[in-house]
């Protein structure tokens, strides 16, 4: 089990590709569900936000936890089903579809969004993936292509 990363940054468009770079050891499914939960905060908290990502394997040798924590306690992330024609709105359908689970605590400085990735697993969801009010469909060739 390797030791816990903790990396503190600005949530920006350009602090993505660079997250998703400095977790290049760690599975693909990872540094997805990283850099989706990394880019919601730019989209819905705002650009230029400090947030602190830990990425730590849990005790079960196959699974590790991914967190991203910031400042904002009001907005709490939920899976939407996105149009097929939207340009976004599909990240969380992802983590869904990718983490064992995920979800979001509260705390006196901001909240933290998680999730639990089965590490060495195939990709699940590339079918429905339930959401409020129904179902979202996953894309081929989405999920899984590295």
């Amino acid at each position: 089990m390797r030791a816990a990363v903790e990396l503190r940054l600005t949530a920006t468009p350009k602090a993505v590709p660079e997250l998703r770079q400095r977790l290049r050891g760690y599975d693909y499914d990872v540094r997805l569900c990283a850099t989706e939960l990394l880019t919601n905060v730019v989209e819905h908290v705002g650009d230029g936000t400090p947030v602190c990502v830990r990425i730590v394997d849990l005790s079960c040798p196959t699974r590790t936890r991914i967190e991203v924590t910031d400042p904002d306690p009001r907005g709490m992330p939920t899976v939407l089903s996105a149009a097929g024609t939207a340009e976004c709105g599909r990240g969380l359908v992802l983590v869904s579809a990718l983490a064992g689970r995920w979800g979001v605590e509260r705390g006196p400085g901001g909240k933290t969004v998680w999730c639990e990735v089965v590490r060495g697993r195939e990709p699940a969801g590339l079918g429905d993936v339930a959401v409020p009010g129904g179902l979202a469909r996953s894309w081929p060739g989405v999920i899984g292509d590295a």
